[in-house]
């Protein structure tokens, strides 16, 4: 059983993940008790959120993330999902959630066809939702970025329907290391309780790195699942 006051979060494994055990080590000295899980998992055990990690899984083989789509565990993930469960895709992860249908757009590969590695500054867009209530509007973040595909696409139309729908939650501050279309870092599903984005907030959670910023992002999980396994005890 998950102990509500330090709920578990599932943090995926994927053939190629390289930052499981990182999200895995912010979770837990963010007060999580985080679980990893095997992706040929086809269930999920009780958690109060789930993260899909960073990396290369599958080795980005055919395009990022196309074929961790497939896995038994993401048809979990999206049950849970369907369910209001909190799903956080941390770059990697944010891949695999566009191209599983669990968020809208797509990320391309990066605009200068090389791979970024370094700070970026972020904008948050909104703070009424469970990864961001830790944030204020319009506060700037500094978190790392470390991939080779990030650049967000969307064309015209949902471009428009995000902007309306207010789904995009982080852009990046005047240091687009990628390309992305409206300089879009993180977005919302329709619901608000799956977040995708391509910095990495397990990176910066401790002044050693530089910035505390990440913290922000992934404390505002930990207590939405808490708060979430602490509702269905009641």
């Amino acid at each position: 059983m998950s102990d509500a006051r330090r709920p578990r979060v599932a943090v995926l494994v994927f053939p190629g993940s390289n930052d499981d055990r990182d999200a895995a080590l912010a979770l837990e000295g963010l007060g999580a008790d985080p679980l990893l899980v095997w992706h040929a998992e086809r269930k999920l055990p009780e958690v109060g959120a789930v993260v899909l990690p960073g990396g290369f899984s599958y080795g980005d083989y055919l395009r990022a993330g196309a074929i961790a789509r497939f896995s038994p565990a993401l048809r979990a993930v999206a049950d849970f999902a369907a369910e209001g469960g909190l799903v956080l895709g941390i770059c990697n992860g944010f891949q695999v959630l566009c191209e599983a249908g669990l968020l809208p757009g797509a990320l391309r590969p990066n605009e200068s066809l090389s791979f970024v590695c370094r700070d970026v500054a972020l904008r948050v867009e909104r703070t009424d939702t469970p990864f961001l209530t830790r944030c204020e509007t319009g506060q700037r973040l500094t978190i790392p970025v470390k991939h080779g595909e990030g650049c967000f696409f969307a064309d015209a139309d949902l471009l428009a329907e995000l902007d309306a729908a207010e789904q995009i939650v982080l852009r990046y501050d005047r240091d687009n290391p990628n390309g992305s279309v409206d300089d879009i870092a993180g977005i919302v599903n329709a619901e608000g309780n799956v977040m995708g984005l391509m910095p990495h907030p397990e990176h910066a959670v401790d002044p050693l790195l530089g910035s505390t910023d990440g913290a922000l992002i992934l404390s505002g999980l930990v207590e939405a699942a808490r708060e979430r396994l602490l509702a269905a005890t009641v």
